[in-house]
């Protein structure tokens, strides 16, 4: 740790403590993130241990770099890359406004971070705005792995506890074990409307029943038709018939019709309909986008 000088504490979470340093060879700016390792535990959590292999194996300018590890007996350091502030303190330093070409970029910086993602085989599993870093360049950048898994063939079983409840699909509120990319994409679709709206979140619920019952009013409830099989799922119960709303205009009134319609392929209750990262790169919303940023 005497290779780096703390400089101010910057977040809190279930994890550790994260701290802004500075890197005494280098001058680089980074950030720690210090694990707590508890006395009684097994040693280092397997979300640590999660995320350090699965960042060693991820490099991307939209991924948050992994820069080293520091291990001793009381704790885990991880050194990332430095970013000035999250998507959330964005959000709340926008007051209300987001250009439209920052919303177009960010958003397709999230799907080119995916697309690496999936491209191999790591599913991120916890997709908010607490979680994707923007530098002072602009650059977004997918953060805090602890949730993400490999995946592959055979298929597994995965756990239904994940993803923060606004930016859960209906799939895995409804228990499902058996997913795929298609989680992260219903997270990106949540996030896109949140940049459209300028930190207003689409479906802000208290608990799993008041978030179901959000989504289905907007996007009408599903049926055997619309999602075969979804009446099979563990934690299934039936719901209201709602019509899909034909109010988007007013729903996302910043967004235009290009931007509406990525929206809606992204939001889509049966997952095996939801667009990919890779399709939604090239929909027809980012084709005048400055081809520097792509």
């Amino acid at each position: 740790m005497q290779k780096y000088e703390k400089l101010e504490k910057i977040g809190e979470g279930t994890y550790g403590t994260v701290f802004k340093a500075k890197n005494r060879e280098t001058q680089e700016i980074v950030a720690l993130k210090r694990v707590r390792l508890d006395d009684d535990d097994e040693g280092v959590p397997s979300s640590a241990l999660r995320e350090i292999c699965l960042l060693k194996e991820l490099n991307h300018k939209n991924i948050v770099r992994l820069c080293d590890v520091l291990h001793s007996e009381k704790k885990l350091t991880l050194v990332f890359e430095y970013s000035d502030q999250d998507l959330k303190k964005y959000f709340d330093s926008c007051n209300g406004e987001i250009d439209p070409d920052t919303v177009k970029s960010f958003m397709y910086q999230l799907l080119k971070g995916l697309a690496f993602c999936h491209g191999r085989n790591v599913l991120h599993r916890d997709l908010k705005p607490q979680n994707l870093l923007i530098n002072k360049n602009g650059e977004l950048k997918l953060a805090d792995f602890g949730l993400a898994r490999a995946f592959g063939i055979p298929v597994r079983c995965y756990s239904a506890e994940v993803v923060t409840l606004w930016y859960r699909p209906p799939d895995v509120l409804f228990g499902a074990k058996l997913y795929s990319t298609s989680i992260d994409m219903w997270s990106a679709g949540c996030i896109f409307a949140e940049l459209a709206n300028a930190g207003r979140p689409l479906f802000p619920g208290n608990d799993v029943d008041d978030q179901l019952k959000r989504i289905f009013k907007l996007l009408g409830t599903p049926t055997e038709d619309t999602w075969p099989g979804f009446t099979q799922l563990p934690e299934y119960k039936p719901y209201p018939l709602y019509p899909s709303s034909t109010n988007w205009l007013q729903i996302v009134p910043k967004l235009n019709s290009k931007g509406r319609d990525l929206l809606l392929s992204l939001l889509v209750c049966n997952p095996s309909q939801r667009m990919g990262a890779d399709d939604s790169m090239k929909h027809s919303y980012f084709s005048e986008m400055n081809a520097n940023l792509k």
